[in-house]
């Protein structure tokens, strides 16, 4: 009888030490859990960023530089193609815009990147030699089609990340890039809607549809590195051939931000005072006959 009975006491404390056990172990898991255990997302972001003399330096950060860089190989010679083939004066001057705005850009990410230590690419990847490759194949009012709707696509996730990194980053470099960025990618997206070319209900379900985009590779860690050559232009190839597409030397100056009617109004105002001025000119020369005479 005793044994039985101190076996059931046993169990029974047994069963309240091991409950008691549980709930302290209940209660200490959610502790460690958010608190101390590495791997979260803010422990990520600390063990990727790097110390800079213009503040820390994320890996997103790092990945925006390269993307900027990555954005002009292909649109800049898009652009160029666009202003050689467009058959519409609009999709003329959206080819303009881009090649004009990411002139500017790119010498600006090439002095950031100079300035980070970071490495840069000096070819477009293969999603945008493709589209690269689209585009030179395509001819007439398929052209137009094409790169309206393309290019404004690309714009419109890139606009996205823009606005990510402006919003997060605590390097001032880079936040001056997307700042850039910012102005350049709008006034590009409002340009090709200005074609009158673009799906805008394919945007949506391709919006609807999208899975987040794969990272591209993060550049090195900075330290020692050659900044890239000045880029040489060129001019589209044929459909045949496989192009190898580089940017043109990089503009000193930001990109113009006057509408483009107000543009094309200066050459008039200048061939108007010629015309006035010739006018002077000939009566001048009537009066001089007629004093002659």
């Amino acid at each position: 009888m005793r044994s039985i009975n101190s076996r059931r006491l046993f169990s029974g404390t047994g069963l309240i030490v091991t409950g008691l056990a549980a709930t302290l172990v209940a209660m200490i898991f959610p502790i460690w859990s958010y608190s101390d255990r590495s791997g979260t997302g803010v422990d990520t972001l600390n063990a990727q960023t790097l110390s800079t003399r213009y503040g820390p330096l994320s890996a997103l950060d790092r990945e925006f530089v390269t993307k900027v860089r990555l954005a002009g190989l292909w649109e800049l010679p898009a652009g160029q193609q666009a202003g050689e083939r467009g058959t519409t004066q609009a999709v003329k001057t959206a080819g303009q815009h881009l090649v004009e705005g990411h002139t500017f850009l790119d010498e600006r990410v090439r002095e950031v990147a100079s300035r980070l230590g970071l490495q840069l690419p000096n070819q477009p990847n293969e999603q945008q030699q493709a589209w690269l490759g689209t585009l030179s194949a395509a001819r007439g009012e398929e052209y137009d089609v094409q790169f309206a709707n393309i290019l404004r696509k690309a714009h419109g996730k890139v606009f996205g990340l823009v606005a990510q990194v402006r919003a997060s980053t605590r390097n001032s470099l880079v936040r001056g890039l997307a700042d850039d960025a910012n102005t350049t990618v709008l006034d590009h997206i409002t340009v090709l809607e200005a074609t009158g070319l673009v799906d805008f209900d394919a945007l949506a379900r391709d919006a609807a549809t999208a899975s987040p985009p794969p990272l591209t590779n993060s550049p090195a860690p900075p330290g020692p590195t050659d900044s890239p050559s000045p880029p040489v232009p060129v001019s589209p190839s044929p459909a045949s051939s496989s192009p190898t597409y580089t940017l043109p030397p990089p503009a000193t100056s930001r990109p113009p931000e006057d509408d483009e009617p107000k543009e094309s109004n200066e050459p008039k105002k200048s061939e108007s005072s010629k015309g006035e001025s010739s006018k002077g000119g000939d009566n001048g020369g009537d009066k001089s006959e007629d004093k002659k005479s």
